[in-house]
C-alpha cells in the first residue's frame, strides 16, 4: 500500500505544484508579499495531502525558541520537504538555495521573485561575500533566513560536513542561530517518491547566542543538531 499511496501523492503533488507555479505565474509581475502568501498556502496544501493520502502528519515543536523578528535558522537537511514544509509555518522564510535550482522551470522564477538567496557553490570567497550581503538585505525585511549547514541532503542518521556558509553568517550578522532538528527523511524519501506513514517532526532548538569563535560555534551547532535528530529517529515516530 505504501507504493500506491506514494504514487497517488506524487501525482497530486506535481499537479498541485504545476497549477500553482504555472497557473498563478502572472502574479510574478507583482509584489513579493502576495507571492509568499501563495507559497505558504501551497505548503499547507501539500502538508494536507501528505496526511490524507499517505497518513503522514506534521508536528512543529519548540516555536518558543524562534525569535519574533529576523532570525537565522540552521536545519538538518534530509529531503525536499525540509523546504516545502517549512514555508507553511515560518512567517516569512528566506531560503539559501544553490544556483542549479534556478534551472527548474517556473520554480526558479518563483525563487527569484520571492527574494530567496541564490548561491554559486563554485564561487568560494566571492559567493560567501555575496551570501552575507544578500542575507543582510533580507534580514532588513524582518525575514527568517534559512540555511542548511551541510549544504546538501543526507540520509536519516547520516552526519555530514558542516560548510563555511553558516559560520560566515553567524560571524558577520552577529545574530543568534536557531538549530532545527527534523526526521523528514524517514517519511519523505531523500530521493524518489516513497512516503512512509508516521509523524514528521520539525523541532526548533534553543538558539546559539552570538559571540562564539568560529570553531566553537561549529562544534556547538553540530552538537545540538545531530543528537536531537538522532533522538527523533530513535523515537520511531
Amino acid at each position: 500500500m505504501i507504493w500506491l499511496r506514494s504514487l497517488l501523492f506524487a501525482g497530486a503533488f506535481y499537479l498541485l505544484s504545476a497549477l500553482v507555479a504555472v497557473g498563478l505565474s502572472p502574479m510574478l509581475l507583482g509584489p513579493r508579499e502576495p507571492l509568499m502568501a501563495v507559497l505558504r498556502a501551497w505548503s499547507r496544501m501539500v502538508t494536507w495531502l501528505l496526511r490524507v493520502i499517505c497518513n503522514v502528519r506534521v508536528e512543529v515543536r519548540g516555536l518558543e525558541n524562534l525569535p519574533a523578528g529576523p532570525a537565522v535558522i540552521a536545519p538538518k537537511h534530509q529531503c525536499m520537504f525540509d523546504i516545502f514544509g517549512s514555508l507553511g509555518f515560518l512567517p516569512d522564510g528566506c531560503f539559501v538555495l544553490k544556483k542549479e535550482l534556478l534551472g527548474i522551470p517556473f520554480f526558479g522564477w518563483w525563487a527569484l521573485r520571492t527574494g530567496m538567496i541564490v548561491v554559486d557553490r563554485e564561487g568560494h570567497s566571492t559567493a560567501l561575500r555575496k551570501l552575507v550581503t544578500d542575507a543582510r538585505n533580507r534580514l532588513g525585511e524582518t525575514r527568517q533566513l534559512v540555511i542548511f549547514p551541510e549544504g546538501t541532503r543526507r540520509e536519516p542518521g547520516e552526519a555530514g560536513v558542516y560548510k563555511p556558509g553558516i559560520a560566515a553568517l553567524y560571524r558577520e550578522l552577529n545574530l543568534p542561530v536557531v538549530p532545527l532538528a527534523l526526521n523528514t527523511g524517514v517519511h519523505w524519501a531523500p530521493r524518489g517518491i516513497t512516503m512512509r506513514p508516521g509523524v514528521i517532526v520539525f523541532e526548533f532548538l534553543p538558539a546559539i547566542p552570538p559571540g562564539l569563535k568560529r570553531a566553537e560555534f561549529m562544534r556547538e551547532l553540530e552538537a545540538r543538531i545531530e543528537p536531537a535528530c538522532q533522538r527523533l529517529l530513535e523515537a520511531g515516530l
